[in-house]
């Protein structure tokens, strides 16, 4: 088996006399207790974009499910694997969360890939599949919009609101929102400029 990873060695090293020292008692408290988190938070894969680091979250606060280009797929019970559907339900349904953020970014590279109308990202068998879910927040865009300068931006904010519809799809959040003890949430994230757009 190979090496693992010098970085990751590295980090886990000051990870242990740093935070997980700082904060032993709060891991202690979540491994008796178990987690309950009253956010969950729907994100990119992007390495630039940790919610973790964001939002300054602090262990226990934050159930994070990351995915290419922070998409959620409508509510699909067809017997196939659904990594983020599954991650959805176990949040509202076993951890009672209180609110669904969807967490988009400037620069995604899923959202480029299909604003570009090229070749998929890879030559592989998934992501050009899953990359298509774009598709419906790229229709709600007018075709006169898709020369602009700034039509990715639109687009990844396209994305998010339709992943926001998607979420309404799915029975178990729509009853939850309907009576008020789940809300759902939208908001951009600028890696350059660390700016975060809560949408409306």
């Amino acid at each position: 088996m190979p090496a693992f990873p010098d970085r990751l060695t590295e980090g886990y090293v000051a990870f242990l006399s740093g935070r997980f020292e700082r904060e032993r008692e709060r891991y202690r408290e979540l491994a008796s207790r178990g987690q309950k988190p009253e956010i969950m938070l729907i994100g990119c894969c992007d390495s630039r974009v940790a919610p973790e680091a964001i939002f300054d979250a602090a262990p226990g606060e934050l159930f994070v499910t990351r995915n290419v280009a922070n998409l959620v797929p409508p509510y699909q019970p067809d017997g196939e694997n659904h990594g983020t559907s599954a991650a959805l339900e176990y949040a509202v349904q076993v951890l009672r969360v209180k609110h669904i953020v969807v967490l988009g970014h400037a620069q995604c590279g899923g959202v480029a890939a299909h604003a570009a109308e090229g070749a998929p990202l890879s030559p592989g068998d998934f992501i050009g599949k899953w990359i298509a879910m774009i598709d419906p927040a790229a229709a709600t865009i007018p075709r006169s919009q898709r020369d602009r300068p700034d039509y990715q931006r639109l687009l990844e904010l396209a994305s998010v609101r339709n992943s926001l519809r998607n979420l309404m799809t799915f029975p178990c959040v729509r009853i939850l929102v309907e009576r008020g003890k789940v809300q759902l949430h939208g908001a951009y994230f600028g890696v350059s400029d660390g700016r975060l757009l809560a949408l409306d």
